[in-house]
């Protein structure tokens, strides 16, 4: 039987297709899942990577609980196009204590993974007020209610023992201070340098306009203005290429 005639008979029996299409993908997942059974971690941490501080991640949670991702993703792909508007590539490492991630490639507004220091925090809370008086052509709708809204966390706490649980490394000292730090961080008259010792590039300020409260404007802003900023992209895309390599090395049989 000609190999012209064996996929005939293959394409014609439904049956025997399905069985045949089954087992090459069958296969081909073997080939790429298997090999990460052998190795301890597929993403490397980079240098400058930490977690989030406690009022980061709580900008974090609101950040997701009014939909934001839904519109703006935090993965700037490495296309041309997308670096010279956005920066750098995103690296995997950036993502690895966020739970869950926010990458993917639908945009209604730009990408967001490097907008940390891009802007003022002014900027931030009036585009968050009134997001047309800064950018005209805007879609979004008004967030003016976060500067109103007092930040309330039940248990800061909890949130981080939470997360140590799905492997994001917060201390003890971390987990104790969490309250304390919330409200530091945004405080300068507080004493913060516990906080600026143990979480690096923290930025230490009033975010919202108002020193006398601590709204959900001041973690949002505080939350966005970190993104991007922790990692020397250029030297840990290099150290990552590098870890890449390895990764596959051990993978091989």
């Amino acid at each position: 039987m000609s190999m012209a005639e064996k996929h005939k008979k293959l394409e014609r029996n439904v049956t025997l297709l399905a069985v045949a299409a089954f087992a090459t993908v069958a296969i081909g997942g073997i080939v790429e899942i298997a090999p990460l059974f052998w190795i301890d971690n597929t993403i490397e941490k980079v240098e400058g990577m930490r977690p989030y501080t406690p009022l980061e991640q709580a900008g974090r949670d609101i950040y997701i609980r009014e939909g934001c991702y839904v519109c703006h993703s935090q993965m700037i792909r490495p296309f041309r196009d997308e670096v010279e508007r956005y920066g750098h590539y995103s690296l995997a490492a950036e993502s690895m204590y966020d739970h869950p991630f926010q990458w993917g490639s639908k945009r209604t507004g730009p990408d967001l993974a490097r907008v940390g220091a891009r802007y003022s925090d002014e900027w931030h809370v009036q585009h968050l007020i009134d997001p047309r008086s800064m950018v005209r052509e805007s879609v979004m709708p008004p967030y003016a209610f976060l500067k109103e809204k007092d930040l309330e966390i039940g248990d800061p706490a909890a949130t981080l023992t939470a997360l140590t649980h799905v492997g994001v490394p917060y201390s003890d000292r971390d987990i104790d201070m969490a309250e304390a730090d919330l409200k530091a961080q945004a405080n300068p008259d507080l004493d913060a340098d516990d906080l600026a010792e143990r979480y690096p590039k923290v930025q230490i300020r009033d975010f919202d306009g108002d020193p006398k409260r601590l709204t959900e404007m001041d973690a949002l802003v505080a939350y966005l203005q970190m993104l991007g900023t922790l990692v020397d992209v250029e030297g840990a895309a290099a150290q990552e290429e590098l870890a890449a390599h390895d990764v596959e090395r051990e993978a091989r049989p």
